[in-house]
């Protein structure tokens, strides 16, 4: 009897270890992601990337979850449109700023959607956030400063800051998602598709216009055998595989245990930076790292404590 009490709980531990190794192995190849474009990707050719990036996997989206999409309504449609337009200005944001900056910084800037996310909810919600995440917050702002600066006193590059108005529009992409009705009861599958196919007319529209650099096809010819690996990384492992892995993932354990692994990402990216990509830091720079990276984690827990404590007092009999 005592061995199959012991068992049990093995059993379990090991059946959480095999859903939260994809999930872990999704934050690496994320963290990897900033390295990756930045390694394929000139301030010349952001846009014709990105709609060779997306456009590869955008068919096999729209054959799985052919029935899905059919099925939507007419606002569910325009709401997932209206994600897509905030989903190419955050991919824009985030691919010209890893352009202008370093992989590990982009990495660990884009870390602060975590924390102006639930701050940007209590200002809509007009709640207090708790002062442990406040600190947090301050400790991930500071972080950042001391990691843009690279131990200098110079003023961040024009990377950091898009970088960081990256970090705002992930925001405004989370708080649309949470309060457009009918994008909350939309098939998720279906709500990626729109969303995605939605950014690439975006990025045609753009690669099409004069003046806003090489043409897609002219980009895709002048690739060579480790731009194509590299491209592929990007849309099968970064986008396909790890859409797929999440929504597996979050059907066998709890969105927060899926969110605290994917919150490892800015760790991998500056890993990536640094080991593969050669960049340096600087001891500022290792402080303003660890800094972040422990504010974003602090502040994940002290916003999913109160989420908690506010489920608690609210659910009957309590």
């Amino acid at each position: 009897m005592t061995s199959t009490s012991t068992a049990a709980p093995a059993a379990v531990r090991r059946g959480a270890w095999l859903t939260d190794l994809p999930v872990l192995l999704v934050a690496v190849v994320w963290g990897g992601s900033y390295l990756a474009a930045k390694d394929i990707t000139t301030a010349d050719t952001v846009i014709a990337v990105l709609v060779l990036r997306f456009g590869m996997v955008l068919p096999v989206l729209a054959v799985v979850g052919w029935r899905r999409l059919r099925a939507l309504d007419a606002a569910q449609w325009r709401g997932a449109g209206l994600l897509g337009l905030v989903l190419s200005g955050i991919f824009l944001l985030e691919t010209y700023g890893v352009v202008h900056t370093s992989a590990t910084n982009a990495g660990l800037i884009i870390s602060l959607t975590m924390i102006v996310t639930p701050l940007a909810e209590a200002a809509v919600t007009r709640t207090r956030p708790p002062g442990s995440f406040v600190a947090a917050a301050g400790l991930s702002v500071t972080g950042v400063v001391l990691l843009t600066r690279n131990g200098g006193f110079t003023a961040p590059s024009a990377g950091d800051l898009l970088m960081l108005l990256a970090a705002l529009a992930r925001t405004v992409h989370v708080l649309a998602m949470a309060r457009i009705k009918a994008v909350r009861e939309a098939d998720p599958l279906s709500l990626t598709t729109v969303q995605l196919g939605g950014a690439v007319v975006v990025f045609a529209v753009l690669a099409a216009a004069p003046g806003t650099g090489a043409a897609p096809w002219t980009a895709a010819a002048a690739f060579g055998p480790r731009e194509w690996a590299v491209l592929l990384f990007l849309s099968v492992f970064c986008t396909l595989g790890a859409f797929f892995v999440q929504m597996w993932a979050v059907r066998r354990t709890s969105p927060s245990r899926v969110s605290l692994l994917l919150g490892t990402e800015p760790l991998w990216a500056a890993a990536a930076g640094v080991a593969i990509g050669g960049e340096y830091l600087g001891t500022a720079g290792v402080l303003g790292a660890v800094l972040v990276l422990t504010g974003t984690t602090w502040g994940r827990r002290a916003a999913d404590g109160r989420g908690r404590a506010v489920e608690s007092t609210a659910r009957p009999g309590s």
